[in-house]
């Protein structure tokens, strides 16, 4: 593994920037998940765009203590292809691994440190202070904090006090929403910028459908949830409303976490339920979710609350309109009554209306005709000049494509 970075000359967009020296913190395979997947394909993009990339990732990630679970993929078969460039050097559980991997990161124009949870704050800062440590007079890398999270999903002692060191420690911070954006200025973040969270799409891109479509399928509407199970994401909420629906049936594919996975299980043992709820416990590779998509009609959403998620791009690569709730980013993602349903969120009676409208052949084969064509490549083009113009190295993309509108705060130091 190459730590030390050299001077690109390789001109993007028809010359508009030189490549830049930049290093991306966080995980990625054999750790499996969202963020893993993301933070791979970002470093992939960022190389393909000419910047000599670095990846810098975890050989440990979690305490087993507090994240449950298998923590890397199992069978140990990527998501995504893995980035050529990646050192496996932090640990949650070495100290000096992050002081380490900073002092490393020297020599880079741009560090992005990828935010997710607070137990990851303490690395990640000593990490930041030890890039910005021992230059003298010469330039320092910029730092540009990416959350995925500004508040935790789930709450934890101390977590957003945590995330405001953090955050506040950044020359800049990228989030995938406008209300996070508001959070980040909420929690000490001092310039923020807002970028829609481009695909990465695990599997790859799926193959293109040719010919007519398929014939409307008979029988009762398949529903997938797909995910991992976690209170926030109101899969028994769903269930609950897919009780009271008699022609739905439901998939919860995923590990099934603590508490709320066991709400799951026995919302699935309800007897008006019997026969129609599949439980998939366990996580789902990649290589299994088009076949998952393919044996469904329609994937489901009903978060309680949501930051931003790419599973509504997800749904519509694979064809599937998106039953969601309005929370996060989905209302915009949605056209709700064209390629799919949005509900407020922890509303069973709308969630079951929704499940009652989907039940109609001739509606659930409208909303499927509806789902666009997805555009895997603008929205990276967009992101990555927003992460950029973040670190100071290229202006305002200014691009007249829709997106969310950038947020600021107090400009940077």
């Amino acid at each position: 593994m190459t730590w030390r970075a050299t001077p690109a000359s390789v001109a993007t967009d028809g010359g508009a920037r030189r490549g830049l020296r930049i290093a991306v913190v966080g995980p990625t395979h054999p750790y499996k998940g969202g963020v893993a997947a993301h933070t791979t394909e970002l470093a992939h993009r960022l190389a393909a765009a000419g910047d000599d990339t670095v990846l810098v990732s975890w050989s440990r990630l979690y305490p087993a203590l507090l994240y449950p679970g298998e923590q890397a993929v199992p069978g140990g078969s990527p998501d995504l292809p893995p980035y050529p460039r990646t050192a496996h050097v932090l640990r949650w559980d070495r100290p000096a691994s992050w002081a380490r991997a900073g002092r490393h990161l020297r020599s880079m124009d741009v560090v992005v440190v990828v935010a997710v949870v607070p137990v990851q704050v303490p690395a990640l800062l000593t990490l930041v202070r030890a890039v910005r440590g021992g230059r003298g007079a010469g330039p320092v890398p910029r730092v540009v904090v990416l959350a995925h999270n500004v508040v935790p999903h789930e709450g934890q002692p101390g977590g957003e006090w945590l995330m405001s060191r953090l955050l506040g420690a950044a020359d800049a911070v990228l989030v995938h929403s406008a209300a996070m954006g508001d959070e980040a200025v909420a929690h000490g973040a001092r310039h923020v910028l807002v970028a829609e969270m481009p695909p990465h799409l695990p599997g790859g891109v799926p193959a293109p459908v040719t010919g007519d479509v398929p014939p409307r399928r008979e029988g009762p509407t398949r529903v997938l949830a797909l995910g991992m199970v976690r209170d926030y994401k109101g899969f028994d909420l769903l269930l609950e409303a897919a009780a009271l629906v008699p022609d739905v049936e439901v998939t919860v594919a995923g590990e099934q976490w603590g508490g709320a996975g066991e709400r799951v299980r026995a919302l699935a043992a309800d007897p008006r339920l019997a026969g129609r709820v599949h439980l998939d416990a366990g996580y789902v590779p990649a290589d299994r979710i088009a076949a998952l998509a393919a044996a469904h009609d329609v994937l489901a959403l009903p978060y309680r609350h949501a930051t931003a998620s790419q599973n509504v791009t997800l749904a519509h690569a694979h064809g599937l309109p998106v039953l969601a709730t309005a929370t996060g980013t989905f209302a915009d993602q949605v056209r709700s009554g064209v390629d799919g349903l949005v509900v407020p969120p922890e509303d069973v009676g709308a969630l079951a209306a929704a499940l009652h409208e989907l039940a109609d052949p001739v509606r659930r084969e409208a909303l499927r005709r509806g789902v666009p064509p997805v555009d895997l490549d603008g929205p990276w083009r967009r992101y990555l000049e927003t992460l950029l113009h973040a670190a100071g190295h290229v202006p305002d993309p200014g691009d007249p494509a829709p997106r969310p509108a950038a947020h600021h705060g107090p400009g940077p130091r």
